[in-house]
């Protein structure tokens, strides 16, 4: 597997601009002459497919829901960061760019988080032309606000619904081109494998959810925009139908998984609540800028918030963390909670919570001015609990929220397949060990508007490719290779389910198994259990599920089947990833390696590199393959946020 980045020469600031000037490109009439395949209609597909078919590609996009605006990135609430500086306070692009990396521990390519920095702006512009509601300030400029581990206010927000806003800015964009013919849109579809021809991505077999039909598509690019695999611990602040199947499919075929351990532990969620939870539910960071987090001085203290006095508090953040205080950054939030729960002092039925108090912030703006800020938010608080953050502190605890580790791409933001492309979070490019907040919108629309229009200009400009069809014999073996995996989905069902177990069994050991040994705190005992483990949890799988229904029809239980056998595979590399880093870095505390105060201790002589794993075939064992990180801009350093 050659990992070659294609990092442009010159200056890091001119690398860009250099890139794009270099790169070929495609003539306006001959560009609807070719095909790209958007897989994916978040953020980062949505925008990626009406850039490309606004400069003429004809595009074939593949929604697994409905509607492009059920995308996942409805969910993010707090904001898209950019370097506007309309605050006067000190930010500019090389501030975002340093934030970003130190905030991902040093464990990302300098040139792709520099480029994202440049691109931030244009992406504000972009999305006020397309009408998306910003907060204003009273004389009518874009406001912002804070968020964790920056010290400069840059992230701009539509109240508690900026991924919504923003989603529904480049649906519209994506429906103007549906319009005009120019993009094809595939709903209810779900991508069940990659299809390549002659080495090359040239198409994807599909399996249309509502009749069961597999179906066949040939472009001369694909394009992955899929999200990333946090459900692979069952429990998460993701969409019940996020998965890691289209990019495992893309690993079988010799796509390089990078970071698989990498996973954003975010600070701000409803706690467990019991054992027959589907999902979790995200607090958006922004509450930090006004919530105060704090636990009981004393240990194992049952009183509810209101009868423990200030004197025996312990706003821990604010005290370990005089600087940043609670706008600390995600890893450092969660792993301090955590801390504070492993000492007795967590709150709540389960003690696996600590308080989110708004107090202070109403007695100082009052309540209707906390409310224009986060109405929505406290009144999903108060329906999901039963419990008003106007009247009591809210309770917190972290969860799987992010994955920073993805398909390994290179500049243009191709992965170690010619053609296939992956963006936003389906990539492992631009966040490191850890997410910066705010920086996940950033990084889609990055990729879709800004990104991918060079990089398919460039490959298809360069590469000689010949006219398929979805006759080719390699897209017929694809379909038949995906109707025999559905049939040994179902085939253990045909006998009733008497004996069986269900998905969501094997699915919640599954997630157990990982949270327990490859969460926010991880050991190499624990982590060589788990992967001894997963064998048996994998054959249990394939013997015992049942799967009721058939493959021919609406089928909700055997989509997840697929997507739970995928995340049994896809486990194996993930726990084998932690298990070869031998360093804590973001928010992934390896035991064995901290400082006396218990952060995490990098270690960059060993592990200054991205790991990337290359699958080499059922129930072998994959390659790991590593990409040197060079850092020729910054200085990797002990991060502190005191």
């Amino acid at each position: 597997m050659e990992l070659n980045s294609r990092v442009p020469s010159g200056s890091l600031a001119d690398k860009w601009d250099n890139h794009q000037f270099a790169n070929k490109l495609v003539n306006p009439a001959n560009r609807r002459k070719f095909t790209v395949i958007v897989v994916g209609t978040g953020l980062a597909g949505a925008s990626a497919s009406a850039t490309l078919a606004e400069q003429g590609y004809n595009v074939k996009t593949f929604c697994i829901q409905d509607s492009p605006r059920r995308a996942h990135s409805i969910a993010a609430q707090g904001g898209i960061n950019a370097a506007k500086n309309y605050q006067n306070d000190g930010d500019s692009v090389h501030r975002l760019f340093y934030d970003t990396i130190k905030g991902g521990d040093f464990r990302a390519r300098e040139a792709n988080v520099y480029r994202l920095a440049q691109v931030s702006n244009s992406i504000i512009d972009q999305c006020v032309a397309q009408g998306v509601p910003f907060a204003r300030e009273y004389g009518g400029t874009l406001s912002n606000r804070s968020f964790g581990g920056a010290q400069v206010s840059r992230t701009f927000y539509a109240r508690g619904q900026t991924g919504q806003q923003l989603l529904l800015g480049a649906y519209s964009a994506l429906s103007r081109q549906i319009h005009a013919g120019k993009v094809t849109m595939f709903s209810r579809r779900e991508m069940m494998d990659l299809v390549l021809v002659d080495g090359k991505a040239r198409g994807i077999t599909t399996r249309n959810l509502i009749t069961g039909e597999l179906e066949s598509h040939c472009a001369d690019a694909v394009i992955l925009a899929t999200g990333g695999y946090g459900n692979v611990y069952f429990l998460s602040t993701n969409a019940m139908a996020s998965n890691v199947t289209a990019a495992w499919r893309a690993c079988k075929h010799g796509a390089g998984m990078a970071n698989p351990c990498f996973v954003q532990i975010h600070p701000t969620c409803i706690p467990v609540h019991g054992d027959y939870q589907s999902k979790l539910t995200l607090m958006s960071e922004s509450l930090r800028n006004d919530g105060r987090v704090w636990v009981p001085l004393k240990e194992d203290d049952k009183r509810p918030p209101s009868q423990i006095p200030e004197s025996e508090r312990d706003y821990y953040l604010e005290k370990k963390y005089p600087s940043f205080g609670n706008l600390v950054p995600r890893d450092v939030a969660s792993r301090n909670a955590k801390e504070q729960c492993d000492a007795g002092k967590g709150v709540g039925n389960t003690g696996l919570a600590v308080y989110l108090d708004f107090a202070e912030a109403i007695k100082r703006d009052g309540q209707a001015t906390i409310l224009k800020k986060y109405g929505n938010l406290f009144q999903m608080y108060e329906k999901i609990t039963d419990k008003n953050p106007l009247n009591e502190p809210m309770t917190i605890y972290p969860a799987v929220h992010y994955t920073m580790g993805g398909l390994w791409v290179d500049y243009d933001l191709m992965t170690t397949i010619p053609g296939l492309f992956a963006l936003g979070e389906c990539n492992f490019s631009d966040h490191g060990a850890n997410r910066l907040g705010a920086s996940a919108l950033m990084q889609g629309l990055a990729d879709g508007y800004f990104v991918i229009a060079t990089s398919i200009a460039h490959y298809i400009g360069s590469t000689p490719m010949e006219r398929i069809s979805e006759i080719a014999p390699e897209f017929d073996e694809s379909r038949k290779n995906v109707a025999d995996r559905i049939h040994r989905l179902l085939r253990n069902s045909m006998r009733g389910p008497s004996g069986k177990v269900t998905v969501d069994q094997i699915h919640k050991e599954l997630g157990r198994l990982l949270w327990d040994n490859c969460g926010m705190a991880r050991n190499k005992a624990g982590l060589e259990a788990a992967l001894a483990q997963l064998p048996d949890l994998k054959e249990k799988f394939w013997n015992e599920v049942y799967v009721p229904g058939t493959g021919t029809d609406i089928n909700q239980s055997l989509e997840r089947a697929g997507r739970v056998a995928d995340f049994l595979e896809f486990a194996d590399v993930m726990v084998r990833d932690a298990l070869a880093r031998e360093e804590s870095c973001g928010c992934h505390l390896r035991e064995e390696s901290q400082t006396p105060e218990n952060e995490a201790k990098r270690d960059d002589a060993h592990y200054s590199h991205v790991s990337v794993w290359q699958y080499q075939g059922d129930n072998q064992a994959p390659v790991m393959h590593k990409e040197p990180l060079i850092f020729e801009n910054v200085t990797p350093s002990q991060r502190s946020y005191k």
